[in-house]
């Protein structure tokens, strides 16, 4: 049996040694694991602070490409206010403005070249010097990279050309190559080259100088072939002129036969059973000679003589 305390202090005595005893402990473990735990939970915080700076930096660009992206695209369905529509020479801020405001030839280059910025910035440099302007949408696929890539140039809308041969037959428009200044021949099909688009500027710059004069009006201009309207490209089918042959002056005196222009096929319907050469576009007929096997380079387009072509091109009939 168990003697019973006789003493208040003797009963209190537990109370304050087992506080004692877990204060003692929890010291125990602060002491025991603290110092170890500490920079662990540092080590653990810093690593987290910097994974998280590290997605969002790596989130910003694309948040702030696809703000970019929302800003410029945003304007383009206000077409009808101008802002983000394609580039129009029929508006009246533009058709006043003179071609070489934007089609310039400095160094008198053969190849036409296109405007660059300074073209759209020496009127437009609010849009430019704008952030987020969909000008620059008109050109470019986006903005958001230092070399922003290209959008293929249009197809021509405009300008349409002017040309007659009569004109460049006589007197100071007469080239002094003769026809040759602008038909070249060929290998072979088609016996002559017949200038078209973007090219044919390469045939007309050789006379059609900046400024150049001719029978006292300015032949450098641009508006001298070229006017608003509707654009089609030039069909190198066209009949230039109507063709003025007769066997008669292709026969034995010429020491020319049937069979150098013409060839007999069997097995086919008797319409086609003869070829016959196809002098609009001095095409031969299989292996017989063409129009150019005798009215070749020499022949026909040689020197200052014009009238070789007019030989068998006569007529006003030009569709070009």
């Amino acid at each position: 049996m168990t003697d019973l305390p006789d003493t208040d202090e003797q009963i209190r005595a537990p109370e304050h040694t087992r506080p004692t005893r877990d204060a003692s402990h929890s010291r125990t473990t602060r002491a025991s694991f603290g110092p170890r735990l500490l920079p662990r939970v540092i080590l653990l915080l810093v690593a987290t602070g910097f994974l998280l700076a590290f997605a969002a930096g790596r989130r910003a660009p694309a948040s702030t490409a696809s703000a970019r992206a929302a800003r410029l695209a945003a304007p383009l369905d206000a077409a009808a206010q101008g802002e983000g529509s394609n580039f129009s020479h029929s508006i009246p801020q533009h058709a006043s403005l003179a071609c070489d405001s934007c089609h310039r030839r400095e160094d008198n280059s053969a190849e036409p070249r296109l405007p660059g910025h300074k073209a759209c910035t020496d009127c437009h440099t609010a849009q430019f010097t704008t952030s987020g302007s969909a000008l620059c949408l008109n050109c470019h696929t986006n903005v958001e990279s230092n070399n922003p890539p290209l959008k293929a140039f249009p197809g021509l809308k405009n300008f349409g050309m002017r040309f007659d041969h009569l004109q460049h037959m006589s007197g100071e428009a007469q080239p002094q190559q003769g026809c040759s200044a602008c038909h070249q021949p060929m290998r072979r099909g088609v016996a002559v080259s017949i200038p078209v688009g973007l090219a044919a500027h390469n045939n007309c710059y050789q006379c059609h100088t900046p400024n150049a004069q001719s029978g006292g009006r300015n032949i450098g201009s641009c508006g001298l072939c070229h006017a608003q309207g509707g654009y089609g490209r030039a069909s190198t089918g066209s009949l230039a002129y109507r063709v003025n042959f007769t066997h008669a002056g292709h026969g034995p005196r010429q020491g020319l036969s049937c069979n150098d222009c013409h060839q007999v096929r069997s097995g086919v319907p008797r319409t086609q059973q003869v070829t016959a050469p196809r002098p609009t576009q001095h095409f031969g007929a299989g292996r017989a000679q063409a129009c150019m096997s005798c009215h070749n380079n020499r022949r026909a387009f040689g020197g200052d003589d014009f009238s070789a072509c007019k030989r068998c091109h006569t007529g006003q009939t030009f569709r070009f």
